[in-house]
């Protein structure tokens, strides 16, 4: 079990309490790629699971579950639901009947998963909370990071919004004080950021 960085440890300090107490607060979590995210993330999930409740992780791409789905069930074993499109209907009603009776209380999906129907919710992560994949195009019309911080405010939960590259409007709700900074920075044990070059187009 790897011990959290100086950065991870102060973040953890003040998103814990939140999943604790069980209290609404919407927390935008600004971290670099390679910072540590989804171990800030798995460890207040563990949180919320210690306390009886659910997790609800959404993420935008369904390629981006079978890594993370494998490092979670590690973690977690026998707690994961999988909810996307590419999961077969038979399947997806077996896990929405899991989901629905408490038996997997951490549910890992694309947009449509934020409805998951998690009888006592803990925690609600968003990763990627800046990828337009979140957006469902075609009727009815929602943004699965929106309707995720509603659900998190109806069901009085803390709703951590991750990204190296936080959507305007997240930021914005950050700088006016309506969301919670945490800034995780560089990347784990100082590993170099890629190099970056701008190229003049014109």
């Amino acid at each position: 079990d790897l011990s959290p960085t100086p950065a991870q440890s102060e973040v953890l300090g003040r998103l814990l309490p939140a999943v604790v107490a069980r209290a609404f607060a919407p927390f935008l979590l600004w971290g670099s790629t390679g910072s540590g995210k989804t171990e800030v993330y798995l460890r207040a999930a563990a949180a919320a699971l210690e306390a009886g409740r659910g997790v609800l992780y959404l993420v935008p791409e369904i390629g981006l579950t079978p890594l993370l789905v494998s490092r979670i069930e590690a973690r977690f074993p026998g707690q994961v639901a999988l909810l996307h499109s590419a999961v077969p209907p038979r399947a997806r009603r077996a896990a929405w009947e899991e989901i629905r009776q408490g038996t997997k209380r951490f549910v890992v999906g694309a947009r449509s998963a934020v409805f998951a129907p998690l009888p006592d919710l803990g925690l609600v992560i968003v990763d990627e909370e800046h990828d337009p994949s979140y957006k469902q195009e075609d009727a009815p019309r929602y943004n699965g990071r929106d309707v995720a911080v509603v659900r998190a405010r109806l069901a009085s939960v803390p709703v951590v919004l991750g990204s190296a590259t936080p959507s305007l409007e997240s930021f914005h709700h950050a700088r006016q004080g309506r969301y919670v900074l945490l800034a995780l920075g560089g990347r784990v044990e100082d590993r170099p950021m890629p190099e970056v070059q701008l190229v003049d187009m014109r």
